[in-house]
């Protein structure tokens, strides 16, 4: 196993940070005392920070045991140790960062409304053993992590009428994350998977769209038949920050679709558009979508592709935003991924974002010159890539626009994009 390192110390084209799914499993701790055959399941509680997800609590479903004294639970009751390692094979010498294998520290044990145990766990962004994907260096590809949690109870419950509890087994649940378990599942009849969230606001005519297009990471890994619809979501709160209530609020309810590439967007853009636009398609097909307001945003891999569908289809979005879009090639004397006849030619209102410390899409040869040739574009160019108080990589400017942060003349992006129609 890979000795535990951070991503963030590799800059790449990936839009996201390594997180995972947790695998149902048995992690059996056998105790002394207590009632032979005692079993209780728990779920892994996630959250999706700016960083990428992470597990932060882990629910026991104890109610079943009876009504616990609140004040028999401290940090010390439990011990939480948790595994996370590739689920795919690695080539030898092959790294992947944040695998670990370690102790999680609890900073809580308090029962919830249904008399359930919740053990906080201690995380924070860049911190490693809590993240639920992986990157794979040398394919550029986050990948969801095996999660294995094992709990050891370290005293007895008490219940309130005095009887002590020993459990002598804990069975491992799924993995929730409200915000990620929001957003359904889909494929599209050329095979691109896709997630999609529906707004709450039904009944109340066409509701927009906003097309969210992951980085270069969160595609598939082939030819590993790695394609898991779910690193989209994950790795970064870029389709998330869409289905918050703040932006449901500002478009009025809006679906929010995220397509899943089968390889990364840069290696056939053109190829991939007419896929994406299948899926929009299908969208307006089946569901009350304005087709005058149909928006697409995307970061790195994401943001080239932003750009190269209102290249392809000039007439079908109302708005763009491409974050750390990529246009000029990436290797050494390479062609351009968009010629700037085709910025010069686009038409659809654009607001550009970066950072000016982005070592991994350098501004001046890609948003600075893509915002000079896009006719009435706009641009945020940020210093630094901060929130919270905790600097990111420059490349992670796509964080400012799942915060509806960029601004210009007291308008900020999501009401900018809100207005905007074909």
């Amino acid at each position: 196993m890979a000795t535990p390192i951070s991503r963030r110390t590799v800059l790449t084209v990936s839009a996201g940070a390594a997180a995972g799914l947790a695998l149902p499993g048995a992690a059996a701790q056998a105790g002394g005392g207590g009632h032979p055959g005692t079993r209780v399941s728990f779920e892994l509680n996630a959250d999706v920070l700016d960083g990428g997800e992470q597990v932060t609590s882990v629910t026991l479903q104890t109610s079943r045991l009876g009504r616990i004294n609140p004040s028999s639970l401290t940090t010390g009751s439990f011990s939480v140790h948790a595994k996370a390692t590739s689920p795919i094979p690695l080539a030898p010498g092959d790294q992947i960062y944040s695998e670990y294998d370690l102790d999680r520290a609890v900073t809580s044990a308090t029962l919830d409304r249904h008399g359930d145990i919740v053990l906080k766990l201690e995380y924070a962004e860049g911190k490693v053993g809590g993240g639920t994907l992986g990157y794979i260096a040398s394919k550029g590809r986050n990948v969801q992590l095996d999660l294995v949690y094992t709990i050891t109870q370290n005293s007895p419950l008490v219940l309130r009428d005095g009887r002590t509890v020993k459990i002598q087994e804990f069975r491992q649940g799924r993995l929730a994350n409200p915000e990620v378990d929001a957003f359904s599942y889909g494929v599209s009849r050329s095979g691109m998977k896709y997630r999609l969230y529906e707004p709450h606001r039904r009944g109340r005519g066409e509701r927009p769209l906003v097309v969210w297009l992951h980085g270069g990471g969160e595609g598939a890994s082939l030819p590993d038949n790695y394609y898991d619809n779910e690193t989209t979501l994950r790795a970064n709160r870029g389709a998330l920050g869409f289905a918050t209530a703040e932006a449901q609020r500002i478009f009025d309810g809006a679906y929010v679709v995220a397509p899943q590439s089968q390889s990364f967007w840069m290696e056939d853009g053109p190829r991939f558009a007419p896929q994406i636009l299948q899926i929009i398609q299908d969208l307006v097909r089946r569901h009350p979508v304005d087709k005058e307001r149909i928006y697409v945003v995307g970061c790195s891999n994401g943001g080239y592709m932003s750009m190269e569908m209102t290249v392809a289809y000039p007439d079908l979005f109302a708005a763009s935003v491409p974050i750390c879009g990529v246009v000029q090639s990436l290797q050494p004397n390479g062609p351009r991924l968009i010629t700037d006849a085709d910025l010069a030619a686009i038409s659809t209102p654009t607001w550009l974002v970066t950072s000016r410390d982005d070592t991994t899409v350098p501004p001046a040869p890609n948003t600075i010159h893509a915002h000079d040739l896009i006719p009435g574009s706009r641009l945020t160019l940020y210093d630094h890539v901060i929130w919270n108080g905790y600097q990111y990589a420059g490349h992670w400017s796509w964080i400012y626009v799942a915060r509806n942060d960029p601004a210009q003349n007291g308008q900020h992006i999501w009401q900018w994009m809100s207005k905007q129609r074909r």
